[in-house]
């Protein structure tokens, strides 16, 4: 018997769940980002299964879910493929990361709400001086590899 696949709100409720008592970079609860990022998706037209993509985005990058629970996940593989490619790989070059994305369907407006997020001018303000530039830099990179214009 297949599963049911999780709901909108249920992949909201695990995402929030999984990341509990982690914070940003600015101390913010880091739920708030995954919300930005998955309205981003939402207000860009994106899919369901891009705004489920984008509830999970960090998920297994910041080891708040496990590969083995994503790849046994009640989600259609669209989202996995997605939650995948936007996954940063220890030692990764940037141009595969970029690739790979690219390479996904959905995943390219996934990452960019995600981009568009972290470059958020409010959320870079609260960092010291050296943080904001070099992420601002590193956002700048990968919006020029991704073929992304401002954000």
């Amino acid at each position: 018997m297949t599963q049911q696949p999780l709901t909108l709100a249920e992949v909201e409720a695990l995402a929030r769940a999984a990341h509990e008592g982690q914070t940003d970079k600015a101390g913010r609860p880091y739920a708030e980002h995954l919300a930005a990022v998955a309205e981003g998706v939402r207000a860009r037209g994106g899919s369901p299964d891009q705004q489920a993509a984008a509830w999970l985005h960090d998920a297994v990058e910041d080891d708040a879910l496990s590969r083995e629970w994503l790849d046994s996940a009640a989600l259609p593989q669209a989202v996995k493929d997605m939650v995948l490619a936007v996954t940063k790989r220890p030692g990764e070059p940037v141009e595969e990361y970029t690739a790979r994305i690219l390479a996904t369907p959905g995943a390219l407006l996934v990452k960019e709400a995600d981009l568009a997020h972290n470059a958020d001018p409010a959320r870079l303000s609260v960092l010291d001086e050296p943080t904001r530039q070099r992420l601002s830099a590193k956002y700048a990179r990968v919006r020029s590899l991704l073929g992304l214009t401002a954000p």
